[in-house]
């Protein structure tokens, strides 16, 4: 007895995936392939805390992929140096920011930089001229034992 196998058309698949998943969330930074003109950002969330970074690529490269990933890596960058930014204004037991606690402990600011490299990337978004918008995710509560206990909650 041989058994029969369906083919599904490309066409039906393409629209069981919008009706399954929608148009897909709508974007906080991006508005019909553009960056807004106002960007509200909640940086310091229950769990985590969060960046974002803006990258743009040489608009003289042809190839559409290789300016897209060379935007992306540059708002990778600029994800993590704003997340940097973030959490050396946080305030330690003891009244003293981040900053001022790497001055003293020189391995700090090696871990700091490890746990920033390591911040999940949420969100790729491109824009309509492949500049990228990249969101990055650090847990607090990772954070805060990389510091061994002595974040204060913002």
């Amino acid at each position: 007895m041989r058994k029969r196998m369906s083919v599904v058309s490309p066409v039906v698949l393409l629209l069981m995936g919008v009706f399954v998943g929608g148009c897909g969330p709508k974007s906080a930074y991006l508005e019909k392939g553009e960056v807004k003109q106002t960007i509200e950002q909640e940086s310091f969330r229950k769990e985590y805390v969060e960046s974002i970074g803006i990258g743009a690529a040489d608009s003289a490269l042809t190839n559409v992929t290789q300016r897209r990933a060379l935007s992306r890596d540059a708002a990778i960058v600029k994800a993590q140096y704003e997340m940097l930014s973030m959490i050396k204004g946080l305030q330690l037991t003891g009244g003293i920011t981040v900053d001022r606690a790497i001055e003293t402990d020189s391995t700090l600011q090696t871990k700091i930089d490890a746990e920033i490299k390591a911040a999940e990337i949420i969100k790729s978004e491109w824009t309509n001229d492949d500049g990228c918008v990249v969101t990055l995710r650090l847990n607090k509560k990772r954070l805060n034992e990389m510091m061994s206990g002595r974040l204060l909650q913002p």
